[in-house]
């Protein structure tokens, strides 16, 4: 377990830098880039469900074979990782508005790949090769400040998309500028969200890990956040010019 580990370790941290690479050049085709030539195409609520799920679904598996089931410490980590995922997997795809639209098979395959990689490897931090961690381990500095961070970024994220979702009337399927939270700073406030979540997991397991996840979520969605930032700006003249894509003040 720990060789395999480390093999999928290093091969997530690769990927991550070949994924931001190509992120600047090649715009992932979902949402308002959604297009053709990325194959079949599903319902973008099925499709977010069906590619959420393997982040649910890995870590708990792993979690029922582990010689573990009694530790607290890992029990509390797991129930924050799922406080994530259950809501972005089984909650938030039937909230948003305009959820008629479709996505790339092709998309959903790639995410649904990348959250069971990033499930076992966590899974397996936590559950087999990380250190067995006593109840104390609720009480460390890292436990208390990474928690923090955790469900900041947790309230970022859902405040902002909340913002989005009643952006649009009943019915309604065209974008508009949106306000409020910390839109006021960047354009993607949501993608800031998740960023300062899983940069929190990091450090409250303290795992190369949860490491590995925060940047690759980095990867991804900075990339994206700034395309969207772009876009924008190209379709609405009026957009505030103080903002910045995705973290405030910076970029």
């Amino acid at each position: 377990m720990e060789q395999l580990f480390t093999v999928l370790l290093w091969s997530l941290l690769g990927i991550a830098a070949l994924v931001a690479i190509m992120l600047r050049f090649v715009t992932a085709p979902y949402g308002r880039f959604s297009r053709n030539g990325w194959g079949p195409l599903i319902s973008s609520t099925v499709g977010w469900v069906v590619m959420e799920s393997p982040a649910v679904l890995t870590i708990t598996l792993m979690y029922l074979f582990s010689d573990r089931l009694n530790n607290v410490t890992v029990v509390v980590c797991l129930l924050i990782w799922q406080t994530h995922y259950m809501y972005r997997t089984y909650v938030f795809p039937f909230k948003r508005k305009g959820n008629n639209r479709k996505m790339p098979v092709s998309v959903v395959a790639m995410a649904m790949f990348f959250n069971v990689w990033n499930g076992f490897l966590n899974g397996a931090w936590l559950f087999f090769v990380g250190p067995v961690r006593d109840i104390s381990w609720l009480y460390s500095i890292p436990f208390i400040v990474g928690t923090a961070i955790f469900f900041v970024g947790m309230f970022i994220n859902r405040q902002s998309d909340n913002i989005l979702i009643r952006l649009r009337a009943p019915g309604e399927s065209g974008y508009k500028i949106p306000y409020g939270g910390l839109f006021r700073f960047v354009s993607m406030p949501a993608y800031f969200g998740e960023l300062v979540e899983w940069c929190g997991f990091a450090i409250l397991t303290w795992s190369p890990a949860g490491a590995a996840f925060a940047v690759f979520t980095a990867a991804n969605l900075i990339p994206r956040a700034i395309s969207n930032h772009k876009w924008y700006k190209n379709t609405f003249p009026e957009y505030p010019a103080e903002r910045k894509a995705v973290i405030p003040f910076l970029l």
